[in-house]
């Protein structure tokens, strides 16, 4: 079987915090990149992440921390990236060591601005990196039910499953329990599309429409996501699979929801500058629902919840004409 060598995580969110906790659980040693070295004093006098999952303790001499991504590329053979997708490309700029011998998961939910591409996609197509390196984590996975233990199913993604069921068996323990799927592409286009209807499930929240609504909102959505995973990448998937419905129903549900949570904001009169503002958090929809507008205006695919999201977010039009004109297409 594949060894997964030594094992870093890039980032320092609350996801990142919550695959921590998982990974060094099983290995008791982890690379750590954080951006800030204030953050990382803190972390160490504290014993938890001061701005995340603060719960969450770990023993910091199981840890090497680094604000040198350099460093911890060098250094590890297993690379986690937990950042959000905006912010990916900074990180790496600063990249002088080669990725194409590691081993690259990513559990990143979103895609990458302007290159409009899925994290697998940007390493493979950037730094070279082949698909049998290339891994993603597939929810449905919030990190505060991780950092409490909740039971939690997450799926891993890699096209060599040798190295995807590696790495599964490193995150399995008592509360969370793993599968492995070929379907890296579908894993991750669906990530980025359940944020996207997680907002328009905000949005209708708090323009008032009630459970009813909402049932039929999510069972479109699910339809409108297959037609686009069927055009991109079409294989034998089945959509009831936990990765792609149960993903997309605990984001549009869930109060630990970041994309309900701005969504709602949205629908409640917010402009999008205040609800980010105020959630002071990345609400990953936001940019995916521009992202996948733009690769959709290439693939012609019916999406009338994405269309309808993006002109409530980028185009202004109101909310309440824009909801009530998708409600009159639904069945």
């Amino acid at each position: 079987m594949f060894d997964c060598g030594k094992i870093a995580v890039i980032g320092g969110g609350s996801w990142a915090t919550a695959v921590a906790k998982i990974l060094i659980s099983h290995t008791h040693h982890l690379g750590w990149y954080i951006r800030r070295e204030d953050r990382i004093e803190d972390f160490r006098r504290l014993g938890h992440n001061p701005a995340y999952l603060e719960s969450v303790h770990f023993n910091i001499d199981e840890i090497f921390f680094s604000t040198d991504i350099n460093e911890i590329v060098q250094s590890y053979d297993t690379l986690v990236f937990v950042t959000p997708s905006p912010y990916l490309k900074n990180h790496l700029k600063k990249l002088k060591v080669r990725l194409k011998d590691k081993f690259i998961v990513t559990a990143i939910k979103g895609i990458v601005p302007d290159d409009n591409l899925v994290c697998s996609e940007y390493f493979h197509q950037v730094f070279d990196v082949p698909y049998e390196n290339l891994a993603c984590i597939g929810g449905p996975s919030h990190a505060e039910e991780v950092a409490l233990e909740r039971l939690t199913y997450l799926t891993i993604g890699c096209h060599n499953t040798d190295k995807a069921q590696s790495f599964a068996k490193i995150l399995a323990n008592s509360y969370v329990k793993t599968q492995v799927s070929e379907d890296v592409l579908g894993i991750e286009y669906s990530s980025v599309l359940k944020n996207v209807y997680s907002i328009a499930s905000g949005i209708c929240s708090g323009l008032k429409y009630g459970d009813n609504f909402q049932a039929v909102l999510i069972s479109n959505a699910i339809a409108e996501m297959q037609r686009f995973l069927n055009t991109v990448y079409p294989m034998d998937r089945s959509m009831v699979d936990s990765v792609y419905l149960g993903d997309l129903l605990v984001t549009s549900y869930s109060n630990f929801s970041r994309n309900r949570t701005f969504g709602t904001m949205i629908g409640k009169g917010y402009s999008v500058k205040s609800a980010q503002i105020e959630m002071e958090m990345i609400a990953e929809g936001f940019f995916g629902t521009k992202c996948m507008k733009e690769i959709n205006s290439h693939l012609h695919v019916n999406m009338p919840i994405l269309d309808a999201v993006y002109n409530i977010l980028y185009e202004r039009i109101s909310p309440q004409i824009e909801i009530k004109l998708l409600t009159d297409s639904f069945r």
